[in-house]
């Protein structure tokens, strides 16, 4: 059984925390965010601790109580720090490039793929095979990665594609691989 609903949340001295009625909004240094808590859960803030309490333990309830209580973390984390996300491009001639707030991506196509930049959300392209995803809202800077990366996945026989920095990629043989395996025989 998860006990993390029942963890207190340290709330930092440069962090505004405001409830109204089930609302939770959080305003930091990086920018502010606010998410919507299910009225079966109780929120409460006292001197730079929040506490979720529940009404009941049925199991739905039980997995919203952790559920909310990690959300309000993750919020809290990222108008101080912030979350981020890189992708990595591999392939022969793919590269990224800023078109104002819009991405460019030559990923093998036999045009240019557009990616609409997302309120919330900054991409950054240090370099033509490297993208940066950064924002407050952790849910929102994975959404936006995994919504880049699923333009051009990387495949398994060459591994061209965009891919998360750390992502393996697992390798398949080719025709060539297979058949002189199977000439032998």
């Amino acid at each position: 059984m998860s006990r993390i609903g029942y963890k207190p949340i340290e709330v930092p001295d440069n962090i505004e925390v405001t409830i109204l009625e089930q609302d939770v909004s959080i305003k930091g240094p990086k920018g502010s965010i606010t998410t919507s808590i299910d009225n079966r859960i109780n929120v409460n803030f006292d001197t730079n601790i929040i506490s979720l309490s529940r009404d009941s333990d049925e199991p739905e309830v039980k997995g919203l109580h952790g559920l909310y209580r990690s959300l309000i973390y993750n919020n809290i984390v990222g108008v101080t720090e912030g979350f981020s996300k890189s992708l990595e491009l591999q392939g022969v001639g793919f590269k990224a490039t800023m078109k104002g707030k819009d991405l460019e991506l030559m990923v093998g196509f036999s045009h240019p793929v557009i990616f609409k930049g997302i309120e919330g959300v900054e991409i950054k392209v240090p370099d033509q095979n490297s993208i940066i995803v950064e924002g407050v809202d952790k849910g929102l800077v994975g959404q936006v990665a995994a919504n880049i990366r699923a333009i051009k996945p990387p495949e398994p026989y060459k591994g061209k594609g965009i891919r998360y920095v750390d992502e393996y990629v697992r390798r398949k043989a080719g025709k060539a691989a297979v058949g002189a395996e199977g000439a032998g025989v």
